[in-house]
């Protein structure tokens, strides 16, 4: 952890995801991830934080640690067939994470996350934050749809809102 990583998230903080995810973006995830999951029986989430404070950042926690401890905070692991998918956006690192259940990830793999994460990447480096995470949603949920398709209306088991913490 370094000086300057703590300076951007204290400067950067909350307000930045709000700005950069209006209600009308996040309304937009929503239904990315509603239409998503009429396709597969996994649950997907998105959650973007503009900045780490207090412990998390102190201590130089990263933004894969975070999105694991959010992962497990949300219960994503807690579906049925072990197919929940949560994608985080770290603003003032600039970094997104999936973290997958042990169901999906076993099928999927590190490396066909990573090019999803990448190419939303690209989306945030041109400025297209609400269509880079819809683009994330449609891979996910791509992926999902391949390994676990639909086969009954099953509950909703996770909310489709986008979480801005």
């Amino acid at each position: 952890m370094g000086i300057r990583r703590i300076g951007k998230h204290l400067i950067e903080h909350r307000w930045r995801a709000r700005r950069v995810f209006p209600p009308q973006a996040l309304a937009a995830i929503e239904q990315a991830i509603k239409a998503g999951e009429a396709t597969h029986s996994g649950q997907v989430r998105f959650v973007v934080e503009g900045a780490l404070d207090g412990r998390p950042l102190f201590s130089g926690q990263s933004a894969r640690e975070r999105a694991l401890d959010i992962f497990s905070h949300l219960r994503i692991w807690d579906t049925a067939h072990n197919n929940g998918v949560l994608i985080y956006l770290l603003l003032a690192d600039r970094d997104v994470e999936i973290i997958a259940d042990r169901g999906i990830d076993a099928k999927v793999g590190a490396a066909g996350w990573q090019r999803i994460c990448a190419a939303m990447e690209s989306d945030f480096r041109g400025g297209n934050f609400a269509g880079g995470v819809i683009a994330g949603v449609q891979a996910v949920s791509q992926q999902l749809a391949k390994y676990f398709p639909r086969q009954n209306a099953g509950p909703n088991e996770l909310p489709d809102r986008p979480v801005v913490m």
